[in-house]
């Protein structure tokens, strides 16, 4: 459940199109983000204030590096939408916008010339590709592709381009299985991953096409994956980033996971492809006699090197972790052989980007924070660029000049440019300056606390904007989810630790066991022990900040989603009346009926030690330490949130729970989103998300006696 890029994705694509349903798009509403005079007066930053914010989406940089496009969404609350626009920073630094609200406008792309941008848009009903001038006018509509397109990479060479659409591969619905039972309502499946994240199979694929392109129309479309049952990019993600050009334009590399059924569910074996645009043949490059332990986990976003002759991609050693040690490898054409450049660098490798054809950069996450580093071909060590509390979620190049998007706890997305000499960050975008001008935010300290097993822990804490250390404030304990998910410098639009501290509370955010940014070990330790070393952490690192003179250990909260949303289910049975509420979303309650309700089994095998019924000595453990078997421990008043669309952690358990709650007495709620999954997007359930938050932490932990 390691899901950050994917809640960064999703915010910006899914986020953009709430509200919306298929065919025709509504009419564009006319956003007013300003703030009230009344918000500006009260200078609190309030979820109502955090929903007027532009929040910043994919980046492109031109041909010469010069002019820098970006997308940017804002939502209107009363149409419970979002609206994304193009806008260009122009190397004279003026910004200005590209698109208007016609529609929703993503993904920028430029031509090799640099005198036209491309984009998707939805203004015209579905998806489709449209080409605006850089020095502005009217959009115009380049594709017609029936059902829309999801995604799109122009060649290098200009002269083709891919695109990504669903397709209908198998039939599942029993209207088409029994053609005279034309009204029956059934889907029938002989096999595993029936549904997958927030969706049930109906047998349709996305697939990838390639197209002839002369800037104003495609021609000779042909699906590369026709027939075939699984999905490029991979569900339930679907990043167009898994596919890339060569630079002659001649070949497409993309991941998949020719898996199906059980092979899919128990692995996350996914291949590096390579499709040659001339033969039309395409080759597994991970299945060769001289890949590296036979190439079995998650292989993904190949890179070409500017000659074409290497392709960098990200590998993952072991067939079932997801959260894997996320190596960078090159493989070299011509010899057939693999590279591992990071085998002496104990940290993930996220973002690959050719420097030239002798030097790659990357993200890595390091201590809590996201950096940029740079490594050889030739071997050495992995230089480490950026330094600072911040993350940079992501970066382009071009012509030598390099843009990031960069984040902190107190900073939505902003893009920033990047000497990759130095080091040095120079702030380029102030889309939400009108918010900071006017809201108060608090401090944020980073604080290493002494774990149980004497080791160090880094933990944020951040204050709410006023504080005074004379007084007593109320604590937050943050558990974060996935298990395997850093708390980094990351903004959230939830899970906002400013947010929380800006409502009166201390917030302690623990980068546990089971975490990125702190070593291999560091994060392996979790697997198999949800219900050990991880729930010290916890504890080590609110005890150690509850024993500050402005601290109130007498008001003391625990929040979680996902993995944090478990940590809280199994705190409410060990937590010996620290606490005086939890809340708890999406989280796992009961190990065995999460086994047999889930979908990607990888998960569980890897993290519980396997199945309820096996007799490996790890997974009794596990099953034998599910919080729904410390129930009679429970005496706090909790706020279960759930979402009916989520398979991953399937509502039941939030059901579950909160089931056990009342039976025990407890005060308890129940919040269930019926059209959310495993994260809440819609701006108006959002609002009642943070309201019914809010409320039940100030009714239970602020006013506590």
């Amino acid at each position: 459940m390691n899901r950050k890029t994917f809640v960064i994705l999703t915010l910006s694509v899914m986020g953009i199109l709430a509200g919306c349903a298929s065919g025709k798009r509504p009419g564009a509403p006319k956003i007013d983000n300003s703030l009230t005079e009344q918000q500006k007066a009260a200078g609190v930053f309030t979820p109502e204030v955090m929903w007027k914010m532009g929040r910043i989406g994919q980046t492109a940089l031109s041909p010469d590096g010069r002019n820098v496009v970006y997308a940017v969404t804002y939502y209107d609350m009363a149409d419970n939408r979002g609206i994304s626009s193009l806008y260009i920073r122009t190397a004279e630094e003026n910004t200005a916008r590209l698109t208007d609200d016609g529609g929703n406008d993503s993904a920028p792309a430029w031509s090799p010339d640099g005198q036209m941008l491309y984009f998707l848009s939805d203004r015209s009903g579905d998806t489709q590709l449209w080409r605006i001038p850089v020095t502005g006018g009217s959009p115009v509509q380049v594709s017609n592709v029936e059902g829309g397109i999801e995604s799109f990479g122009i060649a290098p060479s200009g002269d083709k381009l891919f695109y990504v659409k669903r397709v209908q591969v198998v039939s599942t619905k029993s209207s088409d299985i029994y053609e005279d039972m034309d009204k029956s309502q059934a889907k029938v499946y002989d096999d595993l991953m029936a549904r997958h994240w927030n969706y049930w199979d109906d047998g349709s694929y996305l697939h990838i096409f390639v197209a002839g392109f002369n800037g104003y129309a495609l021609k000779d479309d042909k699906d590369i994956m026709q027939g075939e049952p699984w999905d490029a990019p991979l569900a339930p993600y679907f990043d167009a980033d898994e596919i890339a050009w060569n630079n002659a334009g001649t070949a497409l590399a993309y991941t998949c996971k020719k898996l199906t059924g059980l092979e899919y569910a128990v692995s996350t074996d996914s291949d590096i492809y390579v499709y040659d645009t001339a033969s039309g043949l395409t080759v597994n490059i991970c299945k060769t006699p001289s890949a590296p332990d036979g190439l079995v986990g998650y292989d993904k976003y190949p890179v070409f090197s500017p000659d074409d002759r290497r392709i960098a991609f990200r590998s993952m050693r072991r067939a079932g972790n997801e959260s894997d040690k996320e190596r960078l490898f090159v493989y070299d054409i011509a010899s057939g052989t693999f590279t591992d450049l990071t085998a002496d660098f104990d940290y993930n490798a996220l973002n690959v980007v050719w420097g030239d054809d002798e030097t790659l950069y990357f993200i890595a996450p390091i201590e809590a924070t996201h950096q940029i580093c740079r490594v050889g071909l030739n071997g050495g060590d992995v230089e480490v660029i950026t330094s600072g509390d911040h993350d940079i979620n992501s970066f382009v190049r071009s012509a030598g000049r390099t843009v990031a998007a960069l984040t902190k706890i107190s900073m939505a997305t902003e893009l920033f440019d990047v000497d990759l000499h130095s080091g040095a960050l120079t702030q380029i975008t102030e889309v939400n300056k009108p918010v900071y001008d006017n809201i108060a935010l608090g401090k944020v300290e980073k604080r290493w606390v002494t774990t149980s097993d004497g080791k160090k822990m880094l933990t944020w804490v951040v204050f709410p904007p006023d504080f005074d250390p004379a007084k007593k404030y109320p604590l937050l304990l943050y558990c974060q989810g996935g298990p395997q998910s850093v708390v980094s410098q990351e903004w959230s639009y939830r899970w906002n630790l400013e947010l929380m501290a800006s409502q009166g509370y201390v917030v302690v955010a623990p980068n546990r066991r089971g975490l990125p940014s702190f070593g291999q070990e560091w994060l392996d330790q979790i697997s198999g022990d949800y219900s050990g070393q991880n729930i010290r952490d916890y504890l080590s690192a609110i005890d150690d900040v509850a024993q500050e003179p402005w601290a109130d250990e007498n008001r003391m909260g625990c929040v979680g989603a996902s993995y944090g949303g478990y940590s809280s289910f199994y705190l409410m049975g060990v937590h010996q009346k620290r606490f005086k509420a939890f809340i708890a979303h999406c989280g796992i309650f009961n190990f065995e009926s999460m086994y047999g309700a889930t979908e990607e089994l990888w998960f569980p095998n890897n993290d519980y030690g396997g199945s309820y019924w096996s007799d490996d000595k790890t997974a009794k453990r596990s099953y034998a330490n599910s919080p729904h078997r410390l129930v009679k421990n429970w005496d706090t008043p909790i706020l279960i949130i759930t979402g009916l669309k989520d398979f991953r952690v399937p509502y039941t358990q939030s059901l579950e729970a909160f089931t056990a709650a009342r039976l025990m007495g407890l005060d308890a709620k129940l919040v269930e989103f019926e059209n959310e999954a495993h994260q809440v997007f819609k701006p108006q359930n959002a609002i009642v998300w943070q309201r019914e938050f809010f409320s039940w932490l100030d009714k239970y932990v602020k006013n506590a006696e």
